[in-house]
């Protein structure tokens, strides 16, 4: 995904507030919290019938979702990481197939391993969250 995209993603979730004075493990919870929303959002859409802004939400989910798989390091040492990037472009791909199907279940999939990756996320301890080599 290009920066462009991935700025993109996150302009969207600036409109909800807090971005400015969020750290960087914040501004990951506003990603998902933002994509959470946008999964509900294309959900209500879906069973409405009403394809274009089906379209569209589920497109600005997965920019979400790809901010935050290019927001994974590689460089540090852990499987987590290319768990995750799998998991993302899983979530992605089935993202892809519920907007082409009309597949309400895939949305509910996505949005369910979601939610799982935020619940994990927002239970890093503080000491954790701290960027290598930062002060107290």
């Amino acid at each position: 995904m290009a920066f462009g995209q991935g700025a993109n993603a996150y302009q969207q979730v600036r409109s909800h507030g807090g971005v400015e004075s969020a750290d960087p493990h914040g501004l990951i919870t506003l990603l998902m919290d933002g994509a959470l929303e946008r999964l509900v959002t294309a959900r209500g859409h879906m069973q409405r019938g009403e394809i274009a802004p089906k379209g569209e939400v589920i497109g600005r989910c997965i920019e979400i979702i790809g901010g935050l798989r290019d927001a994974l390091d590689p460089k540090v040492d852990t499987p987590l990481v290319g768990q995750l990037d799998q998991l993302y472009d899983y979530m992605g791909r089935r993202l892809l197939h519920a907007n082409m199907r009309n597949d309400v279940a895939a949305l509910d999939e996505v949005s369910a391993l979601l939610q799982k990756v935020r619940n994990s996320w927002v239970q890093v301890p503080l000491e954790a969250r701290r960027p290598a080599g930062a002060g107290a």
